[in-house]
Formats: C-alpha cells, sequence, structure tokens
C-alpha cells in the first residue's frame, strides 16, 4: 500500500476534490483506500 499511496492520495484528491468538507474528503479518501485492502468486510465501519 505505502508504494501507491501518493497514487491513491492524487486519485482521491481528484475524485473527491468537488466535496466542500474537508472531513468528508478525508473519509472519502479513507473508504478508497480500505476497499483497495484485503477483507472480506468492506463497510465503513470495519475499515
Amino acid at each position: 500500500m505505502a508504494r501507491i499511496r501518493p497514487r491513491l492520495e492524487a486519485f482521491a484528491a481528484g475524485m473527491l476534490g468537488g466535496l466542500a468538507r474537508s472531513d468528508q474528503r478525508a473519509k472519502g479518501e479513507l473508504y478508497v483506500r480500505g476497499l483497495l485492502l484485503d477483507g472480506k468486510r468492506k463497510s465503513m465501519q470495519p475499515m
């Protein structure tokens, strides 16, 4: 994950840049990163 983190952050910034609140952008990036990780459950709470 560390290897692709800069690309992921750039992607998330472009995708989530239209959101008005910074907390929404931060949670959105966390959610996208969680989707890419291993694991069966892909809802926000376990991520």
